[in-house]
């Protein structure tokens, strides 16, 4: 079992920065893929960014990949999400979550344990 706690979300204006981080405690947390999801009111939740166990393979939607940097620190069991040159259609709650495998993954149901989300709002 992991449980997963995100902070740092937070009010940014368009072009500026924020990182928001995700505290995971319990068993195992150097084992886990981690990633960071993220969902809009009335929309599906999106793919943003995940991470392999031992931090050396990522992946990044498109949209984002040249803006936002996934990392983790496994002696911290921390994973942060470092998001810069922002825009207001990144406004939303952005979620953490853990996986079982090894490798990096895209899909929600490879991802049993989820955060309670973090907002993340930005201003034109």
């Amino acid at each position: 079992q992991v449980q997963l706690v995100e902070s740092g979300g937070g009010l940014v204006h368009a072009g500026g920065s924020l990182s928001v981080s995700c505290a995971a405690s319990g068993r195992a947390f150097s084992m886990y893929t981690l990633a960071w999801f993220r969902q809009a009111p009335g929309k599906e939740r999106e793919f943003v960014a995940s991470i392999n166990w031992r931090g050396a393979s990522t992946d990044y939607a498109d949209s984002m990949k040249d803006r936002f940097t996934i990392s983790r620190d496994n002696a911290k069991n921390t994973v942060y999400l470092q998001m810069n040159n922002l825009k207001p259609e990144d406004t939303t709650v952005y979620y953490c979550a853990a996986s079982r495998l090894a490798v990096t993954t895209r899909r929600i149901d490879d991802y049993p344990y989820w955060g309670q989300g973090t907002q993340v709002t930005v201003s034109s």
